[in-house]
């Protein structure tokens, strides 16, 4: 008898010990905006309540309704083949109310979340801090590690992290913060972001020791701000995320006061020439009927970025090696590459006008590149985004909401 209780008791803590022994599994996803965060506004600036917008309100935003197809929406999403929603919500509600007013806009968020959850779907809640209302910013936790910003930051966190145990924990992670700056990551830093990230860690565990965390590194969340951060705090329900913008004059070829077309790069580099890159920009502005001035002017702003972008010569080994810089740190702390999380990337598409964005065929390439990079290292992955009408989404920006099939095809989910 006193042997098998002995055994029994090895059992269970056996099973305690499996509880903690991964994070929650994720594997393909897609960010989901516009329908959480940017809450509504009041005329006088304050956030509408209660706060955030409906389903529908989020879907006829930039469409009406009678484009959109009569599918439950995040039914769709699970199947195109994503597993999981990383679900971008505004914090700013939060920040702004306490006591009963602040459990209100937690209901509507946990409504939100099992709303996604009953559809087949995972959830990294992402809070996603934006400059809508100056004092509920991201700048609020700008002010280092011991400002009261950060102090009144990590209590709301606290608060969401209690919410988010009344769900499975094979169902939900949390991301406490999106792209934070603490520029630069250099041996200039003075390790605010360090002390930031590992108190928020604390704060969560707690609260609870299953749920899921989302770790990121300051400099935009980049890979650069990843490897500068020191994760002591580790533990095996971590992810480790760093956003996939590179090169951002790829990905990012939006106008400016000084250059309104902005367009047309190739990807990889090397199938193209600044000379071809120049008669595309030259194509499209005649086309939209700019005068000889008005070229010159934005060739002359366009020149050094273009031949900025053939003399580093980015392609597959570039997005190989940038990637593989976080894999390095990973492999030097002992931590996993799958418990790596590319948690965005993605690319502007060309505008109707050729203002903005890259064709379709490079576009297509360079989502493909970095998608196949983090799966064949098996990081898990969330591209940006399901649908908005600024030219970086999967569902159409314009017209039917249809989703891209191209994109679909990149992203390995159409054969």
């Amino acid at each position: 008898m006193k042997l098998f209780n002995l055994l029994s008791l090895l059992f269970v803590l056996a099973l305690g010990t499996a509880v903690h022994a991964a994070p929650l599994a994720l594997q393909r996803g897609i960010s989901v905006q516009d329908w959480l965060n940017w809450s509504p506004l009041e005329p006088d600036g304050s956030y509408r309540w209660p706060p955030y917008r409906s389903e529908t309100e989020w879907m006829t935003a930039a469409r009406p309704i009678s484009d959109w197809p009569q599918l439950d929406q995040f039914q769709r999403i699970r199947a195109m083949g994503f597993d999981f929603v990383r679900l971008s919500v505004d914090p700013g509600p939060l920040l702004a109310s306490r006591g009963e007013r602040r459990e209100q806009a937690l209901a509507v968020l946990e409504r939100a979340v099992a709303r996604v959850t009953s559809a087949g779907l995972k959830v990294v809640f992402d809070l996603h801090a934006a400059r809508q209302v100056p004092a509920y910013s991201i700048d609020m936790i700008g002010d280092g590690a011991d400002s009261l910003g950060v102090a009144h930051y990590r209590e709301m966190v606290r608060h969401v992290a209690a919410m988010l145990t009344r769900f499975d924990t094979g169902l939900v992670a949390l991301e406490p913060f999106n792209e934070p700056e603490y520029y630069p990551c250099d041996e200039t830093d003075a390790g605010d972001w360090q002390r930031i990230m590992a108190a928020t860690v604390a704060d969560i565990r707690a609260i609870s020791k299953d749920l899921t965390i989302i770790v990121t590194g300051a400099c935009g969340g980049s890979v650069t701000g990843l490897v500068d951060l020191d994760p002591s705090f580790d533990d095996p329900r971590l992810y480790y995320s760093f956003h996939m913008y590179e090169p951002h004059s790829f990905t990012h070829q939006l106008p400016a006061a000084t250059q309104p077309f902005n367009s047309g790069l190739p990807w990889p580099a090397a199938m193209g020439s600044p000379d071809g890159a120049i008669a595309h920009l030259q194509g499209y502005m005649a086309a939209a009927g700019l005068g000889e001035a008005e070229q010159a002017a934005n060739l002359a702003a366009a020149g050094e970025p273009i031949a900025r972008y053939f003399a580093e010569n980015w392609g597959f080994p570039q997005v190989q090696a940038r990637i593989g810089e976080a894999v390095a740190w990973a492999e030097r702390h002992g931590i996993p590459p799958g418990r790596l999380f590319m948690g965005e990337f993605g690319c502007y598409r060309l505008s109707a006008d050729g203002r903005s964005g890259a064709r379709d065929e490079d576009r297509l390439r360079y989502l493909a590149a970095v998608r196949l990079e983090a799966e064949r290292l098996g990081i898990p992955w969330a591209v940006w985004e399901y649908t908005n009408p600024h030219g970086i989404s999967l569902i159409e920006p314009w017209g039917p909401a249809v989703a891209d099939r191209g994109m679909l095809q990149a992203l390995g989910l159409l054969h």
